[in-house]
């Protein structure tokens, strides 16, 4: 393991080599990716991998629409030597109360005014698209066509091999114990396999984000919190999009295999790192998904995992410097769509590192909103 460098980036998930792609591709040397594990396994090897635009704040939506963007060029843009598998089969989702459907059609306003491919739908409308979805239980929907789901191991995969090709260093199964700090500047990061100088951390450890902080002292307003999935057998191609409700709590995706994808959240989950699976959430999946998807209900689940959501008050990620701690950067928080917006992230940060102007403004995320209580809530969140 090398002695010194110029960038060390915590976390080697799709926003860590994300962030070290980005800086490598504008010339940073030096750059190191630790990881306690292997690659993709953590939040993001556990997600369901979908990517959406639809969004109901303008700032969010600008990031998916740039992220999306890349995703469609990923495997020319990083010289893959496979595919990411990228699969833009729409996202369907559907509105249950009145309440979410007055939201949807000023999602939908906020959405077309940016140039995003959506429609809103009556029930009638959206059975066309899906035609097993139950619509006695829905009022409305929304549908993008270019929403879509990719292979998030792959994904990774393909960043972390583009970084390296580029002179990144990534150390998988080296845990970050210590982060050494002196005169409020950051000089090291202790690992289990030795100490790393460098002036520049970026905290990038999703679920295990909060430990990090930890080592330095610094309070972020975030928490890890168990959210579980499951895959079914596969079979034949018979649902395009993304099938989602917030009201009803469900996400359900076919993936380009044919196996089903779906999840749900869940308010009385314990706040902790645990990721173990549970009965109880096998039990509310296959209520809510027979009840929406019936057809559904009939696959055999074939396995169930977990993985961590690191949440913030207004389920916003934070991002960019601190101001306590000369060269710590954060880049955590995601509440769950850290995925999708991963290739925007790891632009945003290398602009930061590097005292450029950034692509979209991201200043309403830094880590003093919440300080200020100038919290930017985003009401579209599983």
């Amino acid at each position: 393991m090398i002695k010194t460098a110029d960038v060390v980036i915590i976390g080697g998930g799709i926003s860590g080599c994300s962030i070290a792609y980005n800086l490598a591709k504008k010339g940073v040397k030096n750059i190191v990716v630790l990881e306690k594990n292997y690659l993709a396994s953590g939040a993001t090897g556990r997600c369901g991998a979908g990517v959406r635009q639809q969004w109901g704040t303008e700032m969010n939506c600008r990031l998916a629409m740039e992220s999306i963007k890349f995703f469609e060029r990923a495997n020319e843009e990083l010289e893959y030597d496979g595919d990411i598998e990228f699969k833009q089969g729409g996202y369907l989702i559907v509105a249950s109360t009145e309440k979410e459907d007055v939201q949807f059609r000023k999602n939908v306003e906020l959405q077309k005014s940016l140039g995003i491919q959506v429609e809103y739908l009556t029930p009638k409308e959206a059975k066309e698209i899906v035609p097993y979805l139950n619509t006695d239980i829905i009022r409305s929907a929304t549908y993008c066509p270019k929403d879509g789901h990719l292979n998030p191991f792959l994904t990774t995969d393909a960043y972390a091999k583009a970084a390296k090709r580029l002179g990144v260093k990534i150390y998988t199964f080296t845990e970050v114990t210590g982060i050494r700090v002196e005169n409020g500047k950051v000089k090291g990061v202790i690992t289990n396999k030795g100490e790393i100088s460098t002036n520049i951390v970026v905290n990038a450890a999703g679920g295990y984000s909060q430990l990090i902080c930890d080592m330095v002292g610094i309070d972020i307003p975030v928490y890890s919190e168990r959210h579980q999935i499951l895959v079914t057998e596969p079979v034949e191609p018979m649902q395009g999009p993304m099938v989602m409700s917030f009201s009803l709590n469900i996400y359900c995706q076919q993936t380009p295999h044919g196996s089903f994808i779906m999840g749900r959240g869940d308010d009385n989950e314990p706040r902790d790192l645990r990721i173990t699976s549970s009965w109880q959430f096998l039990d509310e999946m296959a209520k809510t998904v027979t009840k929406l998807l019936p057809p559904i209900g009939e696959l055999r689940v074939i396995r169930q995992w977990a993985g961590l959501y690191n949440i913030t008050p207004d389920k916003q990620p934070i991002y960019g410097p601190t101001k306590n701690l000369e060269g710590f950067y954060l880049a955590v928080g995601f509440s769950g769509h850290g995925f999708m917006l991963a290739p925007m992230t790891g632009l945003l940060i290398a602009e930061q590192i590097l005292g450029e102007k950034n692509t979209i403004d991201i200043s309403k995320l830094t880590l003093e909103r919440f300080e200020k209580g100038e919290l930017v809530l985003e009401p579209s969140v599983v």
